[in-house]
């Protein structure tokens, strides 16, 4: 029999975490939950449906996910990164169960598809469908990418499959939270554009060099070496004219209607505003430290400096 561990890191998920946890039982042997410190009911539902609760200050997603790995006393021979408002349906739920212990050795990693609810409706359209997803792997042959957004998990020592079960990004949060949540995104986005630019915090790009998801690294590649370099005015717009009609996003109805303004244009305009602002108030800022303290200031992010790229360009500029 092969086990399965499932992390899930949260802050006030009181609203999403029990319906999470209880579709785990019988699929996961161990659940840990990795808290920020929440002021609801996050970690009491947590412990009362047998879940380990550790508790770490958040600094992004990628940071809080990597010290789970590290911290967390996993014994299971598999591991799933989960998120709380995510859905594992019955059909996925079964496959693990039945597919996972009759996986070969060479397997160390495998994808799913993920679907989107949005306003109670499945957006099948706009490329949103399906979102494959590195999402389960050996235990010992992944890590999550170190980076601001966008953070995928990557594998090594062999290669992967794809379940073909239901699997759904289902948050229950009004559009307020929506919109304040990408607000946040995109401010994020912004600091991973600029460094890719700018070059002053060491970029993780293991999505490229390790087995992952084909589709995220084909949209990470037209992301950082076509669309970043664009004029967000005319990307934004050009970009939701393409999910929209091209890919057909207008299928979706009234709800898509809604999602692909906001998903597919008002964010990807946002990030590019944010970028034009931000790269405004570091003019005339040189030097790694100096740049990564300013966006701090300008954030209210923790931007963490290697030590290394700083050391080597003041040595470069002896």
């Amino acid at each position: 029999m092969s086990t399965l561990a499932v992390i899930i890191l949260t802050y006030n998920e009181g609203r999403h975490l029990e319906r999470c946890l209880r579709q785990l039982k019988g699929v996961a042997s161990e659940v840990f939950v990795i808290d920020s410190f929440s002021t609801d009911d996050t970690a009491e539902i947590a412990r009362t449906h047998g879940a380990v609760v550790l508790q770490h200050a958040f600094v992004n997603y990628a940071k809080q996910f990597q010290w789970a790995l590290e911290h967390a006393p996993i014994g299971a021979d598999w591991i799933m990164r989960l998120d709380a408002d995510e859905i594992i349906e019955k059909d996925l739920a079964n496959q693990i169960i039945q597919e996972l212990p009759r996986l070969s050795r060479e397997v160390v990693g495998i994808n799913l598809k993920r679907k989107h609810i949005f306003m109670n409706r499945w957006i099948r359209h706009g490329g949103r469908y399906p979102l494959i997803l590195l999402r389960i792997w050996r235990r010992d042959h992944g890590r999550i990418e170190d980076r601001w957004m966008d953070e995928h998990m990557v594998v090594w020592g062999g290669r992967t499959v794809t379940f073909e079960g239901g699997f759904a990004d289902f948050n229950l949060n009004d559009l307020t939270f929506f919109i304040e949540k990408h607000n946040r995104y995109a401010t994020r986005e912004a600091v991973d554009v600029l460094n890719q630019r700018l070059q002053f915090m060491p970029q993780d790009e293991a999505l490229y060099s390790q087995e992952s998801s084909r589709q995220a690294v084909l949209k990470r590649m037209i992301k950082q070496q076509v669309y970043n370099k664009l004029p967000f005015q005319l990307s934004a717009f050009g970009y939701f004219l393409y999910r929209y009609f091209l890919q057909l996003g207008f299928l979706d109805g009234r709800e898509g209607l809604i999602y692909h303004v906001l998903q597919g244009f008002w964010y990807r305009f946002l990030v590019g505003a944010k970028i034009e602002e931000l790269s405004r108030g570091i003019a005339g800022v040189t030097g790694c430290r100096q740049i990564a303290s300013k966006l701090s200031e300008l954030t209210g992010l923790k931007l963490v400096q290697e030590a290394s790229l700083c050391e080597n360009e003041e040595q470069l500029s002896h």
